[in-house]
């Protein structure tokens, strides 16, 4: 791999991180409003360390390393840059299994959001897709049904990593209400400073999920998505502490990071059917999408007061 495509994926990483931790920083800034000084200071020293190294760093090592426990937690870590035909083999058997797992997990938070949650209308299609939010439930299983069925053409274990993409997007889901439920009880209660430096900690790492898994549609490097994660931390706490307000402007941000998840989970879908998608192709689509609706927020600036619609 050369410096320029190591470039490219790193950036990439970064800005799909950042881009997919928006709300996380919106959070992160509401709760700290509420907090000490010292408290603030702990939570944005500390608490960057643990989440670059602790959950953006452990947590893709552990999948590799689950995917491949032959391999052992050293070599899970040095794989993908090991010129061993042994490892190189393992990797690639147990490739299919963590992208079509990612893939199924990015789908369905894409579906999620499009069909379920708040948000700016960006594009034709959204309004319908947002009044009809019931279907939600009956597509995500038909999707599921059929992800199984194609799989099992393939292989049993690749079928079985689809199930597992389902199981990890509902687990992860039902966190992220508990935690905004917590959120609401935070902002009109007086909890301790040590309460919510815990909570922030707990929403950083359900939200780390989309951007380490998303990683892997980029890279299967460790190594590279640790550097490309953790900058895509450092940006987020940096929004944190400084720019949160003037995010709020940009309408359509939330848009191009959805958007983002779902191109990024059909890569990792078609590469685990055989499709050998090449590496530039996850970040150029990242920086295109993204770019899109960057600028179609900046058109809308002027008037945003007046054009923001919630459904």
């Amino acid at each position: 791999m050369d410096i320029i495509s190591i470039i490219l994926i790193i950036a990439g990483l970064c800005l799909f991180e950042t881009i997919t931790s928006i709300d996380n920083a919106i959070i992160n800034a509401e709760v700290l409003s509420t907090m000490s000084e010292r408290a603030k200071r702990w939570f944005l020293t500390w608490g960057l360390l643990f989440a670059v190294f602790a959950i953006r760093g452990l947590l893709p090592w552990l999948i590799v390393w689950l995917s491949n426990p032959a391999l052992g937690p050293i070599g899970s870590f040095t794989a993908t840059f090991s010129s061993d035909p042994r490892v190189l083999s393992a990797i690639e058997q147990s490739a299919p299994v963590l992208q079509i797992g990612g893939g199924t997990f990015l789908l369905f938070l894409f579906l999620h959001w499009l069909f379920l949650e708040d948000k700016n209308f960006g594009l034709r299609g959204e309004r319908f897709f947002a009044r009809n939010g019931v279907w939600f439930f009956a597509l995500v299983s038909v999707v599921l049904a059929g992800l199984v069925w194609f799989s099992l053409g393939i292989n049993t274990m690749v079928a079985f990593g689809a199930v597992i993409g389902s199981t990890a997007f509902f687990i992860v889901h039902g966190f992220r209400q508990n935690a905004e439920h917590a959120e609401e009880k935070m902002l009109r209660t007086d909890m301790t400073d040590i309460s919510k430096v815990f909570y922030l900690e707990v929403i950083d790492a359900t939200f780390s999920i989309d951007g380490v898994v998303g990683a892997f549609a980029f890279t299967m490097a460790v190594p590279l998505i640790l550097i490309g994660n953790g900058l895509g931390a450092f940006v987020v706490r940096e929004l944190t502490l400084r720019n949160v307000d003037t995010i709020r402007k940009y309408l359509y941000l939330k848009n191009g990071a959805m958007y983002s998840i779902f191109f990024l989970g059909i890569i990792m879908i078609l590469d685990s059917s055989g499709m050998h998608i090449p590496f530039w192709v996850s970040p150029l689509i990242t920086f295109g999408v993204v770019g899109y609706f960057l600028v179609k927020s900046l058109k809308e600036i002027p008037k945003a007061p007046r054009s923001k619609r919630n459904s």
